[in-house]
C-alpha cells in the first residue's frame, strides 16, 4: 500500500513539474500546441520515474552489519590500558552506539561474567572469550563480534541488530526472543544454538538457513537448532 501511495505521489509531482503555467489569452493557443507536442515525451518521463520507484521499493534490499566490508580496518589494541577488559554498560544510549571512547574488548578473557541488561552497543571483539556470559536483555547494536568465543552465552530478549558474528563460535548459545535484524552469522558455528521466537529479517534468515552448522539441540532449552530458526529440515 505504501508503495502505491509513493508512486502516485511521484506521478502527481512529476505531472505538476511538466504542466504548463497559466498564460495570457494572446499566447494560450500557442502554449496549448506546444504542450500537446511535448505531451508524449513528458508522460514518458513520468512513466519511467514511476516504474523505477516501484522496482526500487519492491526489491528486497539486504541489511548489512557494521564492519562487514572487506577493507574494514581496526585500530591497534591498547594493551597498556589495564581496565580495558571490563564489561561495562554505556550511559549514553544505544541508538548510534555512542561512547566516550572506543569500546575495545579484543583478546579479553571474560568467560562466565554477568552483563544482563548492559548496553554494549558498538563493542569490538576479536579473539574474545565471552563464553557462558549472561547477556539477557543486553544491547549489541552495531557490535563487531568476530572470531570470538560465545559458546553457551545467553542472549535471551537481547537486541543484537546490525552486528557481525562472522567467524565466531556460538555453540549452545541462546537467542530466544532476541532481535537479530541485519546481523551476520557468516562462517559462524551455531551448532546447538537456540533461536526460538527470535526476530530475524527475511534476507538474514535465508543466509542463516544456509549455514552448515545450523543443527543439533540446545542442552539447556532442548530446542532443535534448525527448527528454532524457522528453517526447513534438510
Amino acid at each position: 500500500m505504501k508503495t502505491k501511495i509513493l508512486i502516485l505521489f511521484l506521478v502527481l509531482t512529476c505531472a505538476s513539474a511538466f504542466a504548463p503555467q497559466s498564460q495570457s489569452k494572446s499566447t494560450r493557443i500557442e502554449s496549448i500546441l506546444q504542450a500537446q507536442k511535448g505531451k508524449n515525451e513528458s508522460w514518458g518521463k513520468i512513466a519511467v520515474a514511476a516504474v523505477m520507484s516501484a522496482v526500487i521499493l519492491s526489491s528486497p534490499m539486504p541489511s548489512y552489519a557494521d564492519g562487514q566490508t572487506k577493507e574494514f580496518k581496526l585500530p591497534p589494541i591498547d594493551f597498556k590500558d589495564k581496565s580495558r577488559c571490563t564489561l561495562s554498560s554505556s550511559a549514553i544510549g544505544q541508538a548510534n552506539a555512542a561512547r566516550d571512547k572506543l569500546y575495545d574488548l579484543r583478546e579479553c578473557k571474560l568467560s562466565g561474567e554477568k552483563a544482563a541488561g548492559f548496553d554494549l552497543s558498538g563493542v569490538i571483539m576479536t579473539k574474545t572469550d565471552v563464553s557462558k556470559v549472561d547477556f539477557k536483555e543486553a544491547y549489541f547494536s552495531k557490535g563487531y563480534l568476530r572470531d570470538s568465543n560465545f559458546d553457551g552465552a545467553d542472549f535471551t530478549n537481547a537486541i543484537v541488530d546490525r552486528a557481525s558474528f562472522q567467524g565466531s563460535s556460538l555453540r549452545g548459545a541462546i537467542f530466544a526472543n532476541a532481535v537479530l535484524t541485519g546481523t551476520s552469522f557468516k562462517d559462524a558455528d551455531v551448532e546447538n544454538a537456540d533461536f526460538t521466537e527470535a526476530y530475524i529479517g527475511d534476507f538474514d534468515i535465508r543466509n542463516l538457513c544456509k549455514n552448515p552448522t545450523l543443527k543439533g539441540e540446545n542442552s539447556v532449552t532442548g530446542a532443535d537448532t534448525r527448527l528454532s530458526a524457522g528453517c526447513s529440515v534438510k
